[in-house]
């Protein structure tokens, strides 16, 4: 065994502890999976959610992913009715306060009503946003902004595939 002298175990101690300090803050910040540490009225395991939803669908739902910019079938929708939570069908927007925000997802200055979505902070990709779940099923929607239009000021920036639509 090689003896190496204490100057270099002196010499690595503080880069050791600086590498354990950046590896254990830099996963604080870093969301897990699913909202699972609140109780929502529908629950189901990922292998359930990923037997309902597809891929694509299971990311944005359950890992809070977001679809390209002008790819989502709702873009540019102007049926009346109202969208619903794909993931279990609760009633979220309605075709009333959609409108055309220009950012490539569908946009709503109002949700449905009280039992319709929860905000939460989301402090991901190094800034704090307002991300929307589902209040029944806690499945992440999109994210909230204040530059919407008039009477909330309010832009409710959902996902496409985290919906679905029954026409009026």
């Amino acid at each position: 065994m090689i003896k190496y002298p204490k100057l270099i175990y002196l010499n690595i101690l503080p880069l050791f502890i600086i590498l354990l300090s950046m590896i254990t803050f830099s996963s604080c910040g870093q969301s897990v999976n699913n909202n699972s540490n609140q109780d929502y009225e529908v629950q189901r395991t990922d292998t359930e959610w990923r037997a309902q939803l597809s891929a694509e669908e299971f990311n944005i739902l359950r890992n809070k992913g977001t679809e390209r910019a002008f790819s989502g079938k709702y873009v540019d929708w102007d049926h009346k009715g109202t969208f619903n939570c794909k993931a279990c069908n609760n009633p979220l927007f309605s075709s009333e306060t959609k409108f055309e925000s220009g950012t490539g997802w569908p946009s709503f200055y109002d949700y449905y009503n009280e039992n319709s979505i929860i905000e939460k902070t989301d402090n991901s990709h190094g800034w704090a946003r307002i991300e929307i779940v589902c209040q029944k099923c806690g499945s992440h929607i999109g994210h909230v902004f204040e530059d919407g239009p008039k009477p909330t000021g309010l832009r409710y920036c959902m996902n496409s595939l985290a919906l679905t639509f029954e026409a009026e």
